[in-house]
């Protein structure tokens, strides 16, 4: 049943009621079913505005790992130009894969091809508001950024040291923790990292008997090197994501290790509004 249907229902059962009331008790009855009809009149028009409360509170929920995402996954190319595709693709997913199920499981499904781009603004919003971390802490030298690394997971309980800058066979970091190796690779990049650096620390594991793998960076991560990381169990994870990690812990910084999954190219992120059976069925980042 359509919000329209429902809501004629709600106004015709009242309406029945009221009027079994005002014969009932009179003045005092019609009275009380008018402010009855008017609740639901009210109640309904208030609707729109109880579920963007409602999306604003979901995407806040996770507006850290938003806010980081927002950072990694925009940068300006070698034309000045702001490239932020990744960073629409990603705030279409959290939507598509986050918001969207709690909408539909508060019976709000009906609305969501309507607010579909007021979804993505208020994903929006809610990442620029988080002030994160002054990304030139990270020191931009190669070697040095590889200590830096080496450092936040020693924070993180590791016994992390890197590894000789020849001979390393794509593992800058070998880190263990309760018999579990984990092998890094680092880049400092300024724009996504590519599926090379994930084949790279994907052999690096088998090399140094690793356990975990992950690729770590300041920069987002290609869609290429998502796809690659998901079927290989490698993990991507920001370098700020480094001092939670902790042995079989996949989900930190949200990789695309084992568990993940391919991301849906949003065809919403230029403003197109995509239909239900069209948001289901977005290609695989």
């Amino acid at each position: 049943m359509s919000d329209r249907s429902r809501l004629v229902a709600r106004l015709f059962w009242t309406s029945v009621l009221g009027g079994g009331f005002a014969l009932w008790f009179g003045q005092p009855g019609a009275i009380g079913a008018g402010l009855a009809l008017v609740a639901i009149l009210l109640h309904h028009l208030d609707r729109p505005r109880r579920i963007r409360r409602l999306i604003r509170r979901i995407a806040r929920g996770h507006a850290p790992t938003l806010a980081l995402r927002r950072r990694q996954e925009c940068f300006v190319d070698a034309y000045g130009n702001l490239i932020s595709d990744g960073w629409e693709r990603e705030r279409a997913y959290f939507a598509e894969r986050t918001i969207v199920p709690q909408l539909e499981a508060r019976g709000l499904g009906a609305a969501i091809d309507d607010l579909w781009n007021e979804i993505l603004d208020i994903i929006e919003r809610v990442a620029s508001e988080i002030n994160l971390p002054d990304e030139s802490e990270a020191p931009e030298d190669g070697i040095a950024y590889e200590r830096y690394c080496a450092e936040r997971l020693r924070e993180a309980g590791w016994a992390a040291r890197a590894t000789q800058a020849s001979g390393d066979q794509g593992a800058d970091i070998v880190a263990e923790q309760a018999g579990i190796r984990l092998v890094v690779q680092c880049k400092r990049y300024g724009r996504p990292v590519g599926n090379g650096a994930v084949q790279e620390i994907a052999a690096a594991l088998h090399y140094w008997s690793g356990d975990m793998a992950a690729v770590v960076s300041n920069a987002g991560f290609t869609p290429a090197a998502r796809k690659l990381a998901a079927a290989t169990g490698v993990l991507l994870l920001h370098h700020d994501a480094l001092t939670e990690l902790q042995p079989g812990s996949p989900d930190k910084g949200r990789p695309a290790g084992r568990q993940g999954a391919g991301r849906p190219i949003s065809t919403a992120s230029r403003g197109a509004k995509p239909s239900k059976a069209t948001r289901s069925s977005l290609a695989e980042r």
